[in-house]
């Protein structure tokens, strides 16, 4: 699959000829700015999947991407629906089974964080080429590995930044419950208070005798995997 980091917690992912965004936060993210990633790079995008509504993640540029070029937002229900009444359309899901994205699979899952519409989620999402987890902010819980038994992701896009999410330390054992062989690190480095790193991430998975590669971007930077 192809990986363009936006900068944050944002990716836009193609695969199988499918393009989908995730939590795309373009307007006032400082890596954003740093990668010069712009509006625009939502432009042709079928799909922006929104973990939650905390203004960092997304939903606003989402909801834009709609209005100019027709992507659909996918997220909770809650989430879909105050998408739809600003303008946009949405497919509303929930916690659970999967959803046909024309040909692929999304799966929206638990996450241990807040939100003010409906519940915060992850998504696991299957192309037929890859299969790739999007955790969304969150701490490490038990049920990442029933995520791990079920979908068994390759790749896992994972915060790191500690103070609202998971650190590198808590990371590194979620990616022992997902059983994935690379992991991308996330949500670290924006402010001053998300301070885990990668060079932590990988520390903490060599103290665990993990073997999982970390992919590392920059913002505006991308790359297969």
């Amino acid at each position: 699959m192809l990986v363009k980091y936006v900068g944050h917690a944002g990716f836009l992912v193609e695969s199988s000829g499918l393009k989908v965004a995730l939590d795309p936060w373009i307007e006032g993210n400082p890596s954003a700015a740093k990668g010069n990633v712009g509006m625009d790079v939502l432009e042709g995008v079928d799909y922006a999947l929104v973990t939650h509504s905390h203004g960092d993640h997304g939903l606003v540029e989402a909801i834009e991407a709609s209005k100019r070029w027709g992507t659909e937002v996918v997220g909770v229900f809650e989430l879909a629906n105050h998408a739809q009444s600003e303008g946009a359309k949405a497919i509303g899901a929930n916690v659970g089974g999967p959803v046909s994205l024309r040909g692929a699979e999304v799966v929206l899952t638990q996450a241990l964080h807040s939100s003010s519409l409906g519940v915060p989620v992850g998504f696991v999402v299957s192309t037929g080429e890859v299969t790739f987890y999007h955790a969304g902010d969150t701490g490490v819980f038990p049920g990442m590995a029933l995520l791990g038994e079920l979908y068994r992701p390759e790749v896992a896009m994972l915060p790191i930044g500690g103070h609202y999410t998971m650190g590198p330390r808590e990371a590194a054992k979620a990616v022992e419950l997902l059983g994935a062989g690379k992991v991308v690190p996330m949500h670290y480095g924006t402010f001053p208070v998300l301070r885990g790193t990668p060079a932590e991430l990988r520390a903490a998975l060599r103290d665990r005798g993990i073997e999982a590669e970390v992919v590392e971007f920059e913002p505006g930077e991308e790359g297969e995997i």
